[in-house]
């Protein structure tokens, strides 16, 4: 009787999370075509093919979604970091090769995942939205972070830490240059001026 009673519980657990998928899909392609502001949870719940009353079944407002696809961006970031950084070789490695490979990474995502600019590139976030993208934020920090540690082996942890953050905000505020750059020769062209433009900045930090 216990597996009997299960069996429909799992069934709508495994509807409720396709639901969640559905909406989060939804809402990373309406803020990479309205950004974040501009975004209404009744045009996620349009691009969902939902009603509203659907959509708040699972979350109260924007900020709840915005959370939880940062919890989804997280995950992805952590295994692509986990896919492509060996922090063993990281002391010895060539700082240009660890800009110019890190930042390729970066566009990579930001290209694959087209949602991730609105929770990651803008520099002037409100409170609340801060709060719901910190989880992909502190994935992006941390890795960084580990990246430089060997590269700077006299500093404090704070410094470093700090290091990494001026660093994130140069690429932050070259992002959506990147992603709305007409075509790939001038996204190449820019993507060597932020190389630059981030190991001159390390280089004298």
């Amino acid at each position: 009787m216990q597996e009997a009673s299960a069996r429909p519980v799992r069934k709508r657990q495994a509807r409720g999370e396709r639901r969640i998928q559905q909406i989060l899909h939804a809402a990373a392609t309406v803020f990479a075509e309205k950004g974040y502001d501009a975004t209404s949870t009744n045009a996620i719940a349009t691009e969902a093919g939902i009603s509203p009353g659907s959509l708040y079944q699972f979350f109260a407002n924007k900020d709840e979604i915005a959370r939880a696809l940062s919890e989804y961006y997280a995950g992805e970031l952590t295994r692509l970091r986990a896919e492509t950084f060996d922090p063993a070789g990281t002391a010895d490695a060539d700082l240009d090769g660890l800009v110019e490979s890190t930042l390729a990474s970066l566009l990579e995502f930001n290209l694959a995942h087209p949602g991730f600019k609105a929770l990651f590139a803008r520099t002037d976030m409100p409170a609340s939205l801060r709060e719901a993208v910190a989880p992909a934020q502190q994935v992006v920090h941390a890795g960084i972070v580990e990246i430089l540690v060997p590269r700077f082996p006299g500093r404090s942890a704070e410094e470093v830490d700090l290091i990494a953050t001026v660093a994130i905000q140069i690429v932050r505020g070259m992002t959506p240059l990147l992603l709305d750059a007409p075509d790939e020769a001038t996204r190449a062209a820019l993507a060597a001026q932020l190389r630059t433009a981030v190991l001159s900045y390390l280089r004298s930090a």
